[in-house]
């Protein structure tokens, strides 16, 4: 039985094409939610509340082998300053579970949405369906129309971290 709610509705609805990977209802990081799917851990993406002054969060949603750079991200922005919720916060701040946050799921509830440009590097993407254990694939340039994304280059490689 396939799962559904908001988010494979809203896509029903638009015609676009997707599949649904059921996973573990536990939270799941993106490299453990791709050894379920049996999917190139690159290709499955997260999606990460980050905050500035002011103003509604932005989802960054990048790669589950990357970290969002928050400077890269304020200087796409034309921010001054970005910053990471709380897991708590995060979920405070979005109404959803923190592995089940997903862009489609907060469609016409004003976050503004950066997608990071290694997307652009495959034809679908893996992202979360808005609730643990459920996981999209769609293409890149649907989720990109839908969530009204930006793209730009707004993560490193988690290797890249410790130096």
């Amino acid at each position: 039985m396939t799962v559904t709610n908001n988010v494979t509705r809203f896509l029903d609805a638009r015609k676009v094409k997707y599949t649904a990977h059921e996973l573990p209802a536990e939270k799941l990081g993106a490299l453990e939610a791709a050894q379920h799917i049996g999917a190139p851990a690159e290709q499955v993406f997260k999606t990460i509340v980050t905050t500035r002054e002011k103003k509604k969060p932005v989802l960054a949603v990048i790669s589950g082998t990357c970290v969002v750079d928050l400077k890269l991200l304020a200087a796409f922005l034309g921010e001054k300053k970005m910053s990471l919720p709380t897991e708590r916060e995060a979920e405070a701040l979005t109404g959803l579970q923190a592995g089940g946050i997903s862009p489609l799921a907060l469609i016409n509830k004003g976050f503004q949405v950066v997608l990071d440009s290694a997307a652009q590097e495959y034809q679908q993407i893996y992202i979360s369906g808005g609730q643990r254990g459920l996981d999209i694939q769609l293409p890149v340039e649907d989720l990109i129309q839908l969530t009204n994304a930006r793209v730009g280059r707004i993560s490193r490689p988690i290797l890249d971290v410790e130096r």
